[in-house]
């Protein structure tokens, strides 16, 4: 295939001897399949920021890490070069999250370098050795459902303990690989301290998840893992080891009920029109 322009630069560097074919095009990239030396890698090319379809929302920005104070500054007057520090902030906020989930054991794949908006990762392979299926695209019985669900709170909980909140977890952003579940896609990852969203937004990760999966395993809507986990972080005794009930009574202190709503809502209005995407690029094929 033509190599993309982003990526000849690396291939020219030595970092990539090949461009195999594109995996996927998302909201905010596209991912190539590449070879370097004898190991398949991906190769994550982050869009311009006026041709993503996800925004940078007021929401994910709170409590991002800049370079010094200049640069915090100008991203607050929103100036050209604050433009410009928000978007480095962006780029490099999955870079960061990925290795600090990393560090935490959290299954996330693992960097091997990030250049001109370009970020090397490990290849998720299914059983067979072959990339792994989006979760969205794969089919379940109620056993895995139950199964998988319980692997992905255990996920949010190291990430949470590990102090972020992926912010966009859906079935469209976990891969199925031979070991199971695997997060992917998190620029948008939030501070669980430092971002006052961070309870409604893991609140709608958590929805997402028991939604998707609620659908092979129809009892596992009635539960509430969300508020449950959210709670026991919010007292300081959540462990990446807790055992979760499900179950919840109570009240958060912190997280507006019109606002989760609200999130949720939008999540399955994003959903709706990923799905509407799909289904076009399957009738136009």
């Amino acid at each position: 295939m033509k190599i993309p322009a982003r990526l000849q630069v690396l291939c020219d560097d030595g970092l990539i001897d090949e461009v195999i074919g594109q995996l996927m095009s998302g909201k905010e990239a596209q991912v190539y399949m590449v070879r370097c030396g004898e190991v398949l890698r991906c190769a994550k090319v982050y869009k311009e920021a006026d041709k993503r379809s996800f925004r940078q929302a007021t929401q994910y920005r709170e409590g991002r890490k800049f370079r010094n104070s200049r640069s915090e500054r100008a991203a607050g007057k929103r100036s050209r070069f604050g433009q410009q520090e928000l978007e480095q902030a962006w780029l490099n906020a999955e870079v960061e999250a990925l290795k600090r989930l990393g560090r935490a054991g959290v299954r996330v794949p693992a960097t091997h370098g990030f250049v001109d908006g370009v970020l090397l990762m490990d290849m998720v392979c299914d059983a067979e050795g072959d990339p792994a299926p989006r979760l969205n695209d794969v089919s379940v019985s109620p056993e895995e459902a139950r199964l998988y669900h319980a692997q992905m709170m255990t996920e949010v909980v190291k990430m949470l303990c590990a102090g972020l909140v992926h912010g966009d977890l859906s079935e469209f952003n976990v891969l199925m690989s031979a070991r199971g579940p695997v997060i992917i896609d998190l620029p948008q990852a939030v501070s669980a301290s430092g971002n006052n969203q961070a309870a409604s937004l893991l609140l709608r990760d958590v929805e997402n998840m028991t939604r998707y999966f609620g659908r092979f395993a129809p009892e596992l809507r009635s539960t509430q893992y969300g508020p449950e986990i959210w709670h026991l972080y919010e007292k300081g005794v959540l462990k990446p080891d807790t055992v979760l009930s499900g179950r919840f009574e109570g009240r958060l202190d912190n997280a507006d009920v019109s606002e989760v709503l609200r999130v949720i809502e939008d999540a399955r209005a994003e959903y709706e029109r990923e799905q509407a995407r799909r289904q076009a690029a399957l009738d136009d094929a």
